[in-house]
């Protein structure tokens, strides 16, 4: 059964705790996605065997924890995730970010840099929400977001369309990375991304890798890779960049 932190607007945010050795090992799931997902059952798995400590959580709107998604944003999920990192999770923690989770996993280490100290990025998608207004939507379709607050868009993860908010992206401006000239981020991190990635351009890992620093990170290309990387092998590589960057904050600790 899950366990639930209350935000301080008043949300049960659901969250699953494995105790262990550290460092903490924190998963953060994707847009729409939850701590159900098989990215995150595989990391508590061996997380489990090898003894390591491990939580994975559910944003408000997502999964077990309270909310509708369409009323989330980013600020909102960033501090849903924060909530968890503070009250939950044993230092120092390793965040593991998939996809959105990756936006989210970048900001909660830069806003909380005593804690975090090891990021491992899986098809990272930092300033999504820019992306989708400037290159997934057409004009008459960012007129409609504006006038309606919302648009309905079809998505391959699931039968009903997703609602897209115009908050959403508004939102998302408050939080963007890639504009940067660099993260400072004094951690080691490990970005892994498919080229096959139809949903988020491998580039913005690569680009994620010279922002941070090469001496810094790991930049990771999975020549077959899609944007899911849930396969066997994509799972197995996963937990080796987790314990790589493990193995570097143990010998810190």
């Amino acid at each position: 059964m899950p366990e639930f932190l209350i935000s301080a607007d008043g949300f049960s945010i659901a969250y699953r705790k494995l105790p262990g050795n550290s460092p903490t090992v924190m998963f953060l799931p994707g847009f729409f996605s939850h701590m159900q997902g098989s990215k995150a059952q595989w990391l508590e798995k061996c997380c489990n065997e090898r003894g390591q400590a491990y939580i994975r959580f559910d944003y408000r709107g997502h999964g077990e924890s309270e909310g509708q998604f369409e009323d989330g944003t980013v600020s909102d999920w960033l501090n849903d995730a924060l909530l968890v990192l503070d009250n939950a999770a044993d230092g120092p923690v390793l965040l593991v970010g998939s996809s959105m989770g990756g936006w989210i996993a970048l900001l909660a280490a830069l806003a909380r840099p005593e804690k975090v100290r090891g990021l491992v990025g899986v098809a990272s998608s930092p300033d999504f929400t820019r992306s989708i207004w400037q290159e997934r939507l057409s004009e008459e379709q960012r007129n409609e977001m504006i006038r309606n607050g919302f648009i309905l868009a079809p998505s391959e993860y699931r039968d009903e369309p997703v609602k897209i908010t115009h908050k959403l992206i508004q939102d998302g401006e408050n939080h963007l990375l890639l504009h940067k000239k660099e993260l400072k981020l004094e951690i080691p991190v490990c970005l892994i991304h498919g080229q096959k990635d139809a949903d988020v351009a491998w580039q913005k890992s690569e680009q994620l890798h010279h922002l941070i620093g090469k001496e810094k990170s790991e930049l990771v290309l999975v020549l077959d890779g899609e944007h899911r990387l849930s396969r066997q092998e994509d799972l197995k590589l996963i937990d080796r960049a987790v314990q790589n960057v493990s193995a570097q904050l143990s010998s810190h600790i």
